[in-house]
């Protein structure tokens, strides 16, 4: 199993003082801990570090991680220009991305950053799944694209990524039709239930839509976005959250734990929550840390290590399965 860490590249996220030199310090400590991945979100809302731009950063200054979107929102870009991005971080950090893409859902991180990026909201699944495929003809060199959406008769000679197989692009998402589309046409699939049961069945529909689209089910890597912290004190953990849901997302953490998976409360809590996470199929655990600023991030990483020995799957014994980076 491989474990990841969310950077909160959220500026109201970082503390007095705290800056990018912290976030990036923050990262490679992440990877000197045995975390095999570091992912970012994106969104217009909020001052934050653009997504890709994070990811650039952190590409020179680390070494094996892998380094991820969770999401990327494709919309807010004009595709053939994203492209070019992706491939260029694939290159500078010589093969070590992973792009997790949504279409947003609705409320504030939905409707209102379609209208500024002047993309309808209508069809925005089905825009979503032909930019991925825009993307892919750029990186394999086809000389021409033709989709419901975007039409090129020629397109242009651009930026091939590090690997001959392109980043592996996964999908955000647990909707019926999210979990069809991932199995059918996406290399991973990033959900957040609130459950580990709906966890286990939404996998499984997503290995039924692999198999009917005559796909190995093994080459869809099985991750998992949950916000974690680890707490003596439920109670105090419960109340650090509440303001850290309040914070990112404008909801108390009541409404967010109906909506994404949230674990809080004793170390020993927390490793059996992420233990049922694994027996339903989890693979790539992508862990946001609950914390309000960039110091207690830090606090929160040490002590979630020290539940996964060099980077592996959580265990109650201490003892960890080999590593297989995605």
């Amino acid at each position: 199993m491989d474990i990841g860490v969310l950077l909160p590249t959220g500026t109201t996220l970082w503390g007095a003082g705290e800056g990018p030199r912290e976030l990036l310090a923050l990262g490679r400590r992440a990877e000197r801990s045995g975390f095999s991945s570091l992912f970012v979100n994106d969104s217009l809302t909020g001052p934050r570090v653009e997504a890709l731009t994070a990811l650039a950063a952190l590409a020179p200054v680390t070494d094996n991680v892998t380094l991820g979107t969770a999401a990327l929102l494709p919309f807010l870009r004009r595709p053939v220009q994203a492209a070019q991005s992706l491939a260029s971080l694939d290159l500078l950090s010589g093969g070590r991305l992973v792009v997790t893409v949504g279409a947003g859902f609705p409320g504030r991180f939905g409707r209102p950053l379609y209208a500024l990026s002047q993309v309808p909201w209508e069809r925005r699944f089905a825009r979503l799944d032909e930019t991925v495929a825009l993307w892919r003809a750029l990186w394999d060199g086809a000389p021409s694209f033709h989709g419901e959406f975007f039409h090129a008769d020629e397109l242009p000679s651009t930026t091939r990524p590090f690997r001959t197989a392109h980043p592996p692009v996964w999908l955000g998402g647990a909707t019926p039709a999210a979990l069809e589309r991932a199995g059918r046409l996406y290399d991973g699939w990033l959900p957040y239930p609130p459950d580990p049961a709906d966890y286990a069945s939404g996998l499984a529909a997503v290995h039924g839509a692999a198999a009917g689209a005559g796909r190995d089910r093994g080459g869809i890597t099985p991750a998992l976005f949950v916000s974690v912290r680890i707490d003596d004190d439920a109670a105090g953990g419960r109340r650090v959250l509440d303001d850290y849901a309040r914070a990112a997302y404008g909801l108390p953490l009541t409404e967010l734990e109906k909506i994404q998976a949230v674990v809080t409360g004793t170390a020993a809590h927390v490793l059996d929550r992420l233990l049922e996470y694994a027996a339903a199929g989890a693979r790539h655990l992508v862990v946001r840390l609950a914390a309000p600023d960039l110091r207690s991030q830090s606090e929160q990483l040490d002590r979630l290590a020290a539940l996964i020995p060099a980077g592996g799957a959580p265990t109650a014994t201490g003892a960890a399965p080999a590593s297989g980076r995605q």
